[in-house]
């Protein structure tokens, strides 16, 4: 086996995967994450398709379900907060089947869990500079240190900090979707129990949430950008002013979810983007997950392709025997077209759930409030979640 000494950026979903499968199949890897520890808490997210086989494949799947979220369903609100529509938990959140949901930090703690005696973990700590050379990679760290490693993939996210050192800008890749999203707790002041609450307006979205594992709840807001750059990603105060003037006209319980921002710890905003390229290697260094194909958060799959991606990244090197241009090139073959189905779902569920106009948002509602009454509404709710279980189950995965 060639190749075996690993460095992978970033303790995320991609990242902690990558390991356990590196480790598994013979790698050494090495993990090194900016922050001082595992990230706790976090928002719901789903576990669909062929990403489920990849959990299973860990032992992790019985863990999952036992970790699950429990929302029981969602409402659609007016102003008033009248209920104008509600359905159960999976087709309000688009599963079907064996799709399992769980809090983001839920599954970093378990599949941290599963590599951390195996693994090394190298917490508050972030690459400085690669130098790539015939027989390895040199890394120089924020902290000083330096290592050579045979090879080094970036597992760190839409702002990926190796693919700017590897591949180049941010801009040349990160495709802004013209809007932003913002997610952060807030007291449970609805007493909400498991249950999903979701307000519609033209061009701004609002949602709170609770689930079986938080004793509080969760807020989260989708808005149109209105054509304004996105703020510095470090500017918190910035982007609360953004966030606070965008719902300064919205009603419902809109002002009091706001409020919640100001003392939140685990306050989240950010654009919705994609990430585009034309390959996802150069040289020793890869990409995976939103690093390397983003599919925004409103594609609901980004947890899925990062399962996915570092369970194929992690076979196909173990295939090539450690080569790594042979490893990388399978990488992509096997990859892309699951990763594109996964993609086009971003502007396509963005579109339903930040209405562009008034008219919009009032047609939406009429909808809603009928859709119980119609005839072959059953057939309407698979319709609705068809497009992500085909893009969820659009791979095949080899046993490696």
């Amino acid at each position: 086996m060639k190749n075996r000494t690993v460095l992978i950026s970033g303790a995320s979903i991609a990242g902690t995967t990558l390991a356990y499968w590196l480790h598994r199949h013979g790698f050494t890897p090495t993990v090194v994450e900016r922050a001082p520890e595992i990230r706790a808490g976090g928002y719901k997210i789903d576990i669909r398709g062929a990403a489920l086989e990849v959990v299973a494949h860990m032992g992790l799947l019985d863990e999952i379900r036992r970790e699950r979220t429990d929302v029981q369903g969602g409402s659609i609100v007016n102003a008033a907060g009248k209920r104008v529509a509600s359905m159960d938990g999976d087709t309000f959140g688009g599963r079907v089947h064996e799709d399992a949901e769980i809090l983001r930090g839920d599954l970093s703690k378990l599949l941290y869990d599963l590599t951390r005696d195996t693994v090394d973990y190298r917490f508050g700590d972030s690459i400085a500079s690669l130098t790539e050379g015939p027989d390895g990679v040199d890394v120089v760290f924020d902290s000083g240190r330096q290592a050579r490693y045979d090879l080094v993939v970036g597992a760190d996210g839409l702002h990926s900090n190796t693919r700017g050192l590897a591949f180049g800008p941010e801009q040349r890749f990160v495709h802004d979707m013209g809007y932003y999203v913002s997610i952060f707790s807030v007291p449970n002041h609805l007493d909400l129990d498991r249950w999903e609450l979701t307000y519609v307006g033209p061009g701004r979205t609002a949602l709170t949430y609770s689930t079986a594992k938080d004793t509080g709840a969760k807020a989260m807001f989708l808005f149109s950008a209105d054509g304004q750059s996105a703020p510095d990603p470090r500017d918190r105060a910035q982007q609360q002013r953004i966030l606070a003037d965008a719902y300064a006209a919205e009603g419902w319980e809109v002002p009091r979810l706001l409020q919640g921002m100001a003392d939140a710890p685990d306050f989240y905003f950010d654009s919705l983007s994609q990430v585009h390229m034309d390959r996802w290697s150069t040289g020793r260094v890869a990409l995976v997950g939103d690093a390397a194909y983003c599919a925004s958060p409103a594609s609901g799959q980004g947890t899925s392709l990062a399962l996915v991606g570092a369970y194929v990244l992690a076979g196909e090197l173990a295939a090539a025997g450690g080569d790594h241009e042979t490893g990388f090139a399978a990488y992509e073959r096997e990859m892309r077209p699951f990763a594109a189905a996964n993609q086009k779902l971003g502007p396509a569920n963005i579109k339903r759930m930040v209405m562009r106009s008034k008219a919009q948002v009032r047609i939406a509602m009429t909808m809603l409030s009928l859709m119980h009454y119609l005839p072959g509404k059953d057939r309407m709710t698979a319709k609705m979640v068809e497009p992500i279980h085909k893009a969820a189950t659009a791979i095949s995965l080899k046993k490696y």
